[in-house]
């Protein structure tokens, strides 16, 4: 198994995965939004899925993939953990001072 980490730390393979929040893509609807070749996709996928950021289904002879929610999960509270007193104070930074726009 891939490091997460390791995964995420390419831009192309951060984009896949906010690509793939919204549902299951196959290749071919994932290069569309890149300049590289389908060769290279595939490299980008084998990390995503190593760390197990992506799962894939097969259908007959195409493949989806989607996001991993539950590994994702985890890296997710990673930054909650290190940023979360920091968030939740501007969060309430944030609300605050829209209540005082509408007072």
């Amino acid at each position: 198994m891939g490091s997460p980490w390791k995964a995420i730390a390419d831009d192309s393979r951060r984009q896949i995965l906010l690509m793939l929040k919204d549902g299951e893509k196959t290749p071919s609807q994932i290069a569309t939004h890149f300049d590289f070749t389908l060769a290279a996709l595939s490299t980008h996928l084998k990390v995503l899925r190593d760390a197990s950021l992506v799962s894939e289904r097969k259908e007959g002879q195409n493949r989806f993939y989607s996001l991993n929610q539950k590994q994702s999960l985890g890296l997710v509270k990673f930054f909650e953990l290190m940023w979360g007193y920091k968030l939740d104070s501007l969060k309430e930074y944030v609300e605050n001072k829209e209540k005082k726009k509408t007072q």
